[in-house]
């Protein structure tokens, strides 16, 4: 239980001491923000720190840092780490520079940031490669609460239709279609802090529970390998476990509440401090999935037996033991509303990267129709797809993604010289790991994969060198964009 509250005490450290840093390299100032010079009363609107906070929370967190953590849980205590510094060093600066470059950049998205610094063929391969994610995410955060809500109605009771995926998908869809096409102040704005603080106080009761019905929380040390089929640690656990410690679908979000900050000083709080918080979040989880269910033999075979009956099952399990039958009711409506709302802002931030690449105007009633109903008439028919299939590949585009954000992030840096290199190690690493997975998977390369030593050693390798080529070449590209 020492490491838990460790790793606790250095992620609320990490805010003050490396948030703090961070923020001061890239230099927030006094300049008007695009919420204020481009205000259209749809995407652009000032809101207050607090609120934007929560929506950020909550755009960011869906069933990531649960699911996720719970999923990193099989390797043991061990995710501990990858959560506690990867949300410090990689997450969050990660989070911070995808908001904080928007907010300088007219609010664009992430493919236009991209285009500026690395070149007009990366940001059309970013555009399709981001509206591809965000479809991903709309559909796997649409899906999982339809399964989650069919298993409550169940447990409840309940029969014919409540029970029914393709009813609850129904209903996610429409309300998708009505939170996507209004202006960002008329739901998002008003119901989203409220979830916010559900997601908080929910991560709270399981944290508790766990402590005071006595559950042992283990220790990291000595570092041990508990996965109960044998995968290795690097690099499979750093892709399941994304939004609690680094997710490239939160450059995906900054961009949304780019548009309504007033100040740019409000960066550290919003995408620093949401990012911490749900490495919180995260935390417990992991901390609660590791000390509820059974070890044999050093090997964590209790949580996946709770694995084995179902995600949705698995979460319900530990709501139900931790906090007894009314925590239970209200951590998984948490569980519900949190993926619920990043699934819209996910379909809201495909519109806006769409809009961006057309230069089509979203205050107007009729370029928000033309854009909303295709993009989700789309996402309703991905939605038929085989769920585990869609949810692997969106876990590792979604890290790729990161490491492509973070290059971004790292070229601006050297181009305002500054210090790039709390985004290029950063980077680098994270393409060590995505690179890493991609040789080893079936899932890309034509289904070719290689032996995972070797994969390793060519993921890591291509990253070295990348980070070197960086390193020598990135200055003369800086010279030339400027």
């Amino acid at each position: 239980m020492i490491s838990f509250f460790v790793c606790l005490a250095i992620l609320i450290g990490g805010y003050f001491i490396y948030g703090k840093y961070v923020s001061n390299v890239f230099g927030p100032d006094d300049r008007e923000t695009p919420a204020i010079t481009m205000e259209d009363g749809v995407d652009y609107i000032v809101m207050p720190t607090w609120r934007i906070f929560l929506i950020q929370l909550l755009n960011i967190a869906g069933l990531g840092p649960i699911w996720g953590a719970v999923g990193g849980a099989m390797w043991g205590p061990s995710v501990f780490l990858w959560i506690t510094f990867g949300t410090i060093f990689v997450g969050a600066v990660h989070d911070f520079a995808s908001g904080f470059m928007s907010m300088r950049h007219e609010g664009k998205s992430v493919p236009e940031m991209t285009g500026m610094y690395m070149g007009n063929t990366m940001k059309q391969i970013m555009r399709v490669f981001t509206v591809v994610l965000l479809f991903m995410v709309g559909v796997v955060f649409a899906v999982g609460p339809a399964g989650l809500l069919s298993y409550l109605s169940g447990q409840a009771g309940g029969g014919g239709l409540l029970t029914n995926n393709y009813f609850w998908l129904a209903i996610i869809f429409v309300y998708y279609f009505i939170a996507t096409f209004l202006s960002i102040d008329k739901i998002i704005g008003k119901l989203y802090p409220v979830f916010g603080i559900c997601l908080i106080i929910m991560a709270i009761g399981v944290g508790a529970g766990t402590i005071i019905k006595g559950y042992e929380i283990p220790e990291i040390f000595p570092l041990r390998n508990m996965h109960p089929g044998g995968s290795g640690i690097f690099p499979a656990m750093f892709i399941s476990v994304a939004c609690g410690a680094c997710s490239g679908f939160h450059s995906t979000q900054s961009p949304i509440m780019a548009r309504c900050c007033k100040s740019e000083k409000m960066s550290k709080m919003v995408f620093y401090g949401a990012m911490v918080c749900e490495g919180i979040i995260a935390l417990v989880w992991a901390a609660a999935s590791c000390a509820l269910f059974n070890i044999e033999g050093g090997l964590m075979t209790g949580l996946k037996e709770a694995m084995a009956m179902g995600q949705s099952a698995c979460v319900y399990n530990i709501c139900a033991t931790t906090m007894g039958g009314f925590g239970a009711i209200l951590a998984m409506l948490g569980v519900i509303a949190c993926p619920i709302s990043s699934g819209d802002t996910a379909f809201r931030s495909a519109r806006l990267t769409v809009a961006d690449a057309l230069n089509l105007d979203q205050k107007s009633i009729k370029n928000r129709i033309l854009l909303t109903v295709p993009l989700l008439g789309l996402g309703v028919l991905v939605s038929q797809l085989d769920y585990t299939a869609i949810w692997n590949y969106f876990a590792s585009t979604n890290q790729i993604l990161a490491a492509i954000v973070l290059w971004t992030a790292a070229f601006y840096l050297r181009h305002e010289g500054k210090n790039d290199l709390i985004c290029s190690i950063p980077a680098a690493w994270m393409t060590a790991v995505t690179l890493s997975f991609v040789f080893s998977s079936n899932l890309y390369l034509g289904g070719i994969s290689f032996f995972p030593p070797i994969a390793k050693v060519l993921g890591v390798g291509t990253a070295v060198v990348l980070f070197v080529l960086y390193t020598l070449k990135a200055p003369k590209a800086a010279k030339a964009a400027k």
